[in-house]
């Protein structure tokens, strides 16, 4: 029963992860954690191996198709910085499963964390329209900037989430669809990043190696029909789809807090 679950989820989760731009991470961390499949740091990588997968294929499908609408400019050092972040992140994470014997714990933080930002990514998106964005085109600041998304990203465990569209929406004002793919770029180097870091330093958890496969199945699956319903929907959908699904990931960790605490 609890496979079956977990491959539900990674799959809807990664249709509305393509949908959006968003991994699917963000939606299969909570989700798992508050059904209590697995220990929180198994849940951590398997998430982040199934988004990996789920960004590689739709990266490179759209590499292929000629679709692309990655900004290589200013994708590239983002990503660039998203890898290293990611490898920090994922040290973070170490350190704080090292110092707190209760694992239990570090899932409340990671709840409460995730909780703050999905909170002040869906304000900034209902307001969006009144705040002025920015043009930010500096390679440092661009490498800063996805450094910043490496790291939160590895260390929840979500991919990317929310916080990479509210980013590219804010500091390099591009528009729904465009921001959802160079998200998803992004994703994929700070993914790539914090899984090699894990086999190199031997911090994989222990779990059935038939789980990751059927996890990053679903997750590759959910890519291609999320990548198909993107390209038939407008952008003003797939706004309210995503307003919508912040507002059920914010309940989501607010029980996970309070089962963790």
């Amino acid at each position: 029963m609890s496979i079956f679950l977990s491959c539900c989820i990674c799959f809807f989760a990664s249709i509305i992860g393509a949908i959006c731009g968003i991994g699917g991470g963000i939606i299969i961390k909570p989700v798992l954690d508050a059904f209590g499949i697995m220990s929180v740091d198994t849940i951590s990588l398997l998430s982040g191996c199934t988004v990996l997968a789920m960004t590689t294929y739709s990266v490179i499908q759209s590499k292929i198709s000629g679709t692309s609408a990655i900004e290589t400019r200013t994708g590239l050092p983002l990503a660039l910085g998203a890898a290293l972040g990611g490898i920090a992140g994922k040290q973070i994470f170490s350190m704080l499963c090292s110092s707190i014997p209760d694992i239990d714990r570090v899932g409340a933080i990671q709840a409460i964390c995730l909780l703050v930002i999905t909170a002040g990514t869906l304000v900034y998106t209902i307001k969006k329209d009144r705040i002025t964005a920015l043009h930010v085109s500096h390679i440092g600041a661009c490498i800063v900037v996805g450094a910043s998304l490496g790291i939160l990203s590895s260390f929840l465990g979500i991919g990317g989430g929310p916080i990479n569209l509210v980013v590219l929406f804010y500091f390099f004002s591009m528009d729904t669809k465009t921001a959802a793919e160079n998200s998803l770029y992004i994703i994929f180097f700070s993914q790539a990043a914090n899984l090699l870091f894990s086999l190199l330093t031997g911090s994989v958890p222990d779990f059935p190696l038939y789980m990751l496969v059927l996890m990053v199945i679903c997750g590759i699956a959910g890519g291609a029909a999320g990548r198909s319903l993107n390209r038939r929907i407008q952008s003003e959908t797939v706004d309210r789809l995503f307003i919508a699904l912040m507002l059920v990931i914010i309940i989501i960790n607010i029980y996970n807090i309070y089962k963790f605490m």
